[in-house]
């Protein structure tokens, strides 16, 4: 049998592991009696735990949620994967979470296990991060709980929108989900005054509270909404569009073609189909010759009248004294 100290750390272990637990699991898993599971229980209320209890057959033992945070158990793996969570939310886009991040990880590098200290001093010392583009703008964190809060209680969102080019308009939606790229963040939400979906980028958001009233969800443009906004931003947001077939497997391109930059279906096991949208056509043309791999053009056809314009101009260099 575990000793009392030892079994009170497995117990919340398994309670934080677990949603619900039966006094006869528990007893099962710590070797014990449920009568001593109900005393380690009391035990843990003591210590500040809020273990709630449910009497009847379908009753059990929930760690509920306390105003203070307690002492978290991780295993090895558990906790190097939340220091490299924390090093890399410190050099992303949430405005101020960066210092947050850093301040969190100095807390659970100070207790990790010496094993582990040099697993992630390691990972630290011998990473580089890729500084983020000039036009990926920070997302202030507040702005972002806001926004969930609001898909979560589908509650209608009022908010000021400023457009690419400056404009502020006044905007009441439904908010259905947030989509995260690796540069921005996207808000999903049906527009009742327009009566469609429509797809803002969380940066130009600012909210007019009072928000809601409340709301019946609506079933979204698609069950993929990560692809439903990668075509939003990659393609219908520009005036050439172009529909290419790629002589190679989906999985290749992908490694390619960032989901920001076009959208990628599979046709068969050696062919994609890529839908990407750019300014003007000879953007299009450079965007697929730096992918590395052979194509065909599907639609529009002027593309391909600029690709021979492009072929006779590189000819004309490559010829030249």
């Amino acid at each position: 049998m575990l000793e009392t100290s030892a079994r009170l750390l497995r117990l919340l272990s398994l309670l934080q592991a677990h949603r619900d637990w039966s006094g006869a699991d528990l007893a099962d898993r710590l070797g014990v009696t449920p009568r001593t599971v109900r005393r380690d229980v009391d035990k843990l209320r003591d210590l500040g735990y809020p273990v709630n209890a449910s009497r009847g057959t379908g009753g059990g033992y929930q760690l509920g949620a306390g105003a203070e945070l307690p002492p978290l158990l991780l295993d090895d793996e558990e906790a190097v994967a939340v220091a490299v969570g924390l090093r890399t939310a410190a050099g992303h886009g949430i405005e101020g979470i960066g210092e947050t991040s850093v301040r969190a990880l100095a807390k659970l590098e100070q207790v990790l296990p010496n094993r582990l200290r040099r697993r992630v001093s390691a990972l630290g010392a011998f990473t580089v991060p890729m500084l983020r583009g000039p036009d990926a703008s920070a997302v202030d964190p507040g702005l972002l709980t806001e926004l969930a809060g609001a898909c979560r209680d589908a509650e209608r969102l009022r908010f000021a929108y400023r457009t690419h080019d400056g404009e502020l308009s006044r905007r009441t939606v439904e908010p259905h989900r947030l989509v995260c790229t690796e540069r921005r963040w996207y808000l999903v939400a049906w527009d009742p005054e327009r009566a469609d979906w429509r797809t803002f980028r969380v940066d130009r958001i600012t909210p007019t509270p009072p928000h809601g009233p409340r709301f019946t969800p609506r079933t979204p443009p698609s069950e993929d909404l990560a692809a439903y906004v990668s075509r939003g931003v990659a393609v219908s947001a520009y005036a050439a569009r172009a529909v290419i077939l790629l002589k190679a497997p989906l999985a290749e391109a992908a490694r390619r073609v960032s989901p920001s930059a076009g959208v990628l279906e599979a046709v068969d096991a050696d062919t994609c189909r890529l839908t990407a949208g750019a300014p003007d056509l000879t953007v299009l043309v450079i965007h697929v010759l730096m992918m590395g791999i052979d194509f065909e053009v599907v639609e529009p056809p002027e593309l391909t009248e600029v690709i021979r314009e492009a072929r006779d101009r590189l000819t004309r260099v490559l010829d030249g004294p």
